[in-house]
C-alpha cells in the first residue's frame, strides 16, 4: 500500500510541476485545510511571556542564530526563568539538548507542535513558517534568515527556472512571511537592503522591522578556543597530518526529483582531485540543507568525508584550512576567519542567467574564481602564497563589520527587552 501511495505521489509531483494553474488550486486547498486544522488546535491557547520556540533549517539541524541565540539565553541570569522549546523532524538525535535549563526538545510538525507553538511568545526561525501558521498578536516572531545574500531572493528574482515555483508563487511566499515576521535579522547595511527589497518591505510599510545587530550564527567564529577543533577533529576522526578543505556547494533551483526532492550534482571530477591532492589535503563535503539525495564516497575513503550530516557547519569552519564554494552565503561567514576561499563556478552563466543572478559583482569576492577543475587544483596549490590582502579586508569592512562574537546578546536585547521581562 505505502509502495502504490508513494508511486501516486511522485506522479502528482511531476503533474504539479508542469501545471502552476493545477498547482495553484492543490496548494490552495492544502492551505485551507492546514488552516482549519491549526486554529481548532490553538485558538484557546494563549502564549506564555517566558517561553521560546527555536527552529533551524526545516527542522533538520541544531545550529546557526537560533542556536546562537538559545545558547547565549542560557547564559544569561536574567532569562533563567524562560521555558525553551526545540522542534526538529527527528527529535530523538537531539534529546541530549534537555539536559540544559527548562529545554524540551519536539517533533517538528503534528499537533504537539502547533500547540507549542501558540503557546510561546517569542518564535526564533531562520527558515520560512508554513503559510498556514499565523502568530497572535501579542506574539514575536523573529525571522533570523540563514546568510548574507549573494544570489537573488523573494521579489527580486526575474523569470527564475525554479522547479517548483513560479515568480509569482515565490513573490506570495515572501508576502505571506513578511506579515508574519516582527523582526528580520541583518548582518549589514548590505545585507538589509537587499531583505527590505526580497520582501518588499518598502512599499509596504514594514522597513522597521529590519534588526541591523550582526549575525548571532557567526559568534562562535570569534569565541571558539583550540579546543574546540580537537573536539570536532575527534568526531570525525580526521587525521592530524593533513591540511582541510571544505567543500560546500549550494542547491539549483532546476535540479529536483519527485519524491526526493532537491537534489545535486557533483560536478566535480573526484577522481583528478583525489590523485592531485590527497597526499597533502582531506576534502569535507557538505551538501545544501535542501539537497535531499545522498552521496557515495566508498570509493575515496580517507580522503572525502561526507559531512552533511553535521548539525552546525561552523564546527566545519573553524577545522577548515581553506573553503571551496560556488554562490553559498556561507563565503560571507567564513570570511570572518581570514582563511582563503576558492570559488569553483563551472556553472556561472547558467546560473547567473537562468537560475538566480547575483546581488552583488563577483569581482567583490575575496578569493580565486575558477571554472574547471584544473584551475581549482591550481587554486589549491597557490594557497600558500596566500594573505590577508587589502581586497578581503575591504570585503569584511563592507559585509561583516558588525560581526564580533556579540551579535546574540545584541539581538536579545532588542527582540526580548529586559524591561519587558521586569513588567512580567
Amino acid at each position: 500500500m505505502s509502495s502504490s501511495n508513494d508511486t501516486l505521489k511522485v506522479k502528482l509531483i511531476n503533474i504539479l510541476k508542469k501545471n502552476v494553474f493545477f498547482r495553484k488550486i492543490i496548494r490552495k486547498i492544502i492551505y485551507v485545510k492546514r488552516m482549519i486544522k491549526y486554529k481548532i488546535r490553538t485558538f484557546r491557547i494563549k502564549p506564555d511571556e517566558k517561553k521560546v520556540m527555536f527552529f533551524a533549517f526545516k527542522g533538520k539541524s541544531y545550529a546557526c542564530s537560533p542556536k546562537a541565540i538559545y545558547e547565549y539565553m542560557l547564559s544569561d541570569e536574567r532569562y533563567k526563568d524562560f521555558k525553551y522549546i526545540w522542534a526538529f523532524k527527528e527529535p530523538e538525535k537531539h534529546k541530549y539538548l534537555e539536559e540544559n535549563r527548562n529545554t524540551t526538545v519536539i517533533k517538528y510538525t503534528g499537533a504537539e507542535y502547533q500547540k507549542a507553538l501558540a503557546s510561546s511568545k517569542y518564535w526564533i526561525f531562520n527558515y520560512r513558517l508554513g503559510d498556514h501558521i499565523y502568530p497572535k498578536k501579542d506574539q514575536v516572531y523573529v525571522q533570523c534568515w540563514h546568510g548574507t545574500p549573494l544570489k537573488k531572493l523573494g521579489y527580486d528574482l526575474k523569470d527564475t527556472n525554479n522547479a517548483m515555483n513560479s515568480e509569482d508563487e515565490i513573490h506570495e511566499k515572501y508576502k505571506i512571511d513578511a506579515k508574519k515576521f516582527k523582526y528580520i535579522l541583518s548582518p549589514s547595511k548590505f545585507a538589509s537592503e537587499k531583505f527590505i527589497s526580497a520582501w518588499n518591505l518598502a512599499k509596504t510599510n514594514m522597513t522597521n522591522k529590519v534588526i541591523e545587530k550582526g549575525y548571532p550564527r557567526n559568534d562562535f567564529l570569534y569565541n571558539y578556543k583550540d579546543e574546540d577543533i580537537k573536539r570536532v577533529k575527534q568526531k570525525l576522526n580526521l587525521p592530524e597530518n593533513k591540511k582541510v578543505i571544505l567543500y560546500a556547494p549550494t542547491w539549483r533551483d532546476d535540479q529536483h526529483q519527485a519524491g526526493v526532492g532537491y537534489t545535486y550534482k557533483t560536478e566535480v571530477d573526484f577522481d583528478m582531485l583525489q590523485k592531485e591532492l590527497q597526499n597533502e589535503y582531506i576534502i569535507l563535503f557538505r551538501a545544501h540543507y535542501l539537497v535531499a539525495n545522498s552521496f557515495d564516497f566508498a570509493k575515496y575513503s580517507g580522503f572525502i568525508y561526507d559531512v552533511s550530516d553535521v548539525d552546525d557547519i561552523n564546527e566545519l569552519y573553524i577545522i577548515s584550512d581553506i573553503l571551496v564554494t560556488d554562490y553559498s552565503s556561507v563565503f560571507f561567514d567564513y570570511a570572518n576567519l581570514k582563511r582563503p576561499m576558492i570559488f569553483y563556478m563551472y556553472d556561472f552563466e547558467k546560473y547567473k542567467d537562468d537560475l538566480r543572478g547575483f546581488y552583488i559583482d563577483i569581482e567583490e569576492l575575496p578569493g580565486t574564481i575558477t571554472k574547471t577543475e584544473k584551475d581549482l587544483i591550481t587554486a589549491i596549490r597557490e594557497v600558500k602564497n596566500f594573505k590577508y590582502d587589502d581586497k578581503y579586508k575591504k570585503f569584511n569592512a563592507k559585509y561583516n563589520y558588525l560581526d564580533d562574537g556579540k551579535a546574540a546578546k545584541r539581538v536579545v536585547e532588542e527582540c526580548i527587552p529586559v524591561e519587558n521581562l521586569q513588567k512580567n
